[in-house]
C-alpha cells in the first residue's frame, strides 16, 4: 500500500502537473469550438438495416498448448452465416488458400471472389492480399515460427470480402443500410489494393441503384482515438449536448492530430488537394453522432462511405430508426447488437467447441490419449492458490 505521506506528495505533484498542462485542454477547446455551429439535427427515416460482424478474436480463441485454435466466423444481424473456418497460426497457408477455390480455379467463398476481382490470375493467394500474411515456406523446408497476428488480418480480409458480397450479389426488397463493425478504413491490404476494393464497392452500390435500390454503407466504432482526444473539450464547449438527435462532420485536420499515422485520416480530397500520397487506407468520412434526445446520451464515431458523404442526413436518419430502440446498449444500432450476439461463441457453443478440440487432440495422441485425462485433473496454474 502507498503510505499517507506518499499520497500527499503525489497529490501535490499531480495538481502542479495538471495545472501546467491546462494549455493542452485550452488548445483542444479552440480546435473543436467551430463544430458547435455545424451541428445538424437527425430526422428519423424508416428502412431496412442489416449489420455484419466477425467473431471477436478474443472470443473465438481456444488455447490448448501447443495448439492455438482460432475460429474465423462472419454472420449478419439475421444470423446468416457467411464464413466458418478453423485456423491456427501454424496452419499450412497454402491449404488455407485452397479452401477458397474449386479445383478448376472457380472461387467458392466470398474471400475467393474478392481475390479474383483484386489479383491477377497467377497471384490469387491470401499472402498476396496483405503483407501481414507471410508467404508459405518452400516445400521440404523447416517451418519457421510466424506471428499469430496474421490470423487476425485474415479475419479482417474475410469481413471485407463478405461486405463486398453483400453489396454486389444480394438482391434487396427496399433501400438498405449495411452497418459494418468498425471504421471503413484498413491498413492490411497490400499496396493499392484497398483503393481497388473501394472502387468495387462503389461500383456495386451504383449497380444496385440502377435496379432502383439504394444501398448505404456505414461503419460504427465502439472506440475512437479522435473522440477520446476531444471528448472533454466537446463537453466543455457544449458540442452535441442537444435535446434532439444530432451529428457533426469531423474535419480531417482533427482526425490527423489524433492518429499516430496521419495517412489514416487522409481522404481522397485531401490527398489531391495537398498533392501528397494517394489515399490507400481510408474508405469513409467520420461523423460524431448522438442518436438520443438527451444532452448526455452517448456519442458514437461513425464512418460513411466516401462517395455517400453528401447523403449523410439520409444514412444517419435510417440508422436513427434502428438505434432508437437499441438494447441492451441504449442508442446503439440494434442490428449491430444482434449481429454481435449472433457472432459471439460463448457458453454452450464454446463448451462444444472445446470438447471437439480435445477429441481432435486425443485422435492425434493415439496411445498417449490417457495423458490428456491426467492433465484435465491437474490445475493449469497451481500458483493461483496463493489468492485463496
Amino acid at each position: 500500500m502507498i503510505d499517507p505521506e506518499s499520497i500527499d506528495a503525489l497529490r501535490v505533484e499531480l495538481a502542479a502537473t495538471i495545472k501546467g498542462d491546462r494549455r493542452v485542454l485550452d488548445e483542444l477547446r479552440e480546435e473543436v469550438r467551430p463544430l458547435k455551429g455545424q451541428t445538424r439535427r437527425i430526422q428519423a427515416r424508416s428502412t431496412t438495416a442489416i449489420s455484419l460482424v466477425g467473431t471477436d478474436g478474443g472470443n473465438n480463441r481456444i488455447e490448448f498448448d501447443p495448439f492455438l485454435v482460432q475460429l474465423v466466423r462472419v454472420v449478419d444481424s439475421s444470423n446468416n452465416e457467411y464464413c466458418l473456418e478453423v485456423v491456427t497460426p501454424t496452419s499450412d497457408r497454402e491449404a488455407v488458400n485452397q479452401r477458397h477455390f474449386e479445383e478448376n480455379g472457380t472461387p467458392r467463398t466470398a474471400l475467393g471472389q474478392m481475390m479474383v476481382k483484386l489479383l491477377p490470375a497467377g497471384d490469387r493467394a491470401i499472402w498476396n492480399l496483405s503483407p501481414m500474411i507471410p508467404n508459405p515456406p518452400p516445400k521440404g523446408t523447416k517451418v519457421e515460427p510466424v506471428s499469430p497476428s496474421w490470423v487476425q488480418v485474415y479475419r479482417e480480409l474475410t469481413e471485407w470480402a463478405v461486405l463486398l458480397k453483400l453489396v454486389s450479389e444480394l438482391q434487396y426488397g427496399s433501400d438498405t443500410v449495411i452497418i459494418a463493425d468498425g471504421n471503413l478504413r484498413s491498413k492490411v491490404f497490400k499496396g493499392e489494393l484497398f483503393i481497388r476494393f473501394r472502387k468495387l464497392l462503389a461500383d456495386a452500390v451504383e449497380t444496385q441503384k440502377r435496379s432502383r435500390r439504394n444501398i448505404y454503407i456505414a461503419g460504427v466504432s465502439k472506440h475512437s482515438k479522435v473522440l477520446q482526444r476531444y471528448r472533454l473539450a466537446m463537453a466543455i464547449e457544449g458540442i452535441l449536448r442537444t435535446d434532439y438527435p444530432a451529428y457533426i462532420e469531423v474535419p480531417r485536420e482533427l482526425e490527423a492530430k489524433a492518429y499516430v499515422w496521419s495517412e489514416y485520416a487522409r481522404g481522397d480530397d485531401e490527398a489531391g488537394r495537398l498533392g501528397g500520397e494517394t489515399n490507400k487506407f481510408v474508405g469513409g468520412k467520420m461523423f460524431f453522432v448522438k442518436f438520443g434526445s438527451r444532452p448526455h446520451d452517448p456519442v458514437w464515431p461513425i464512418d460513411i462511405l466516401l462517395p455517400q458523404v453528401q447523403e449523410a442526413p439520409t444514412v444517419l436518419g435510417y440508422m436513427l430508426a434502428d438505434a432508437i430502440d437499441g438494447f441492451p446498449v441504449p442508442f446503439y444500432p440494434q442490428c449491430l447488437q444482434r449481429a454481435h450476439e449472433n457472432a459471439a461463441l460463448v457458453d454452450f457453443d464454446m463448451t462444444i467447441l472445446e470438447d471437439e478440440i480435445r477429441r481432435s487432440v486425443r485422435g492425434v495422441l493415439a496411445e498417449h490419449g490417457h495423458r490428456l485425462d491426467e492433465l484435465s485433473l491437474q490445475p493449469a496454474d497451481p500458483s493461483s492458490k496463493r489468492y485463496h
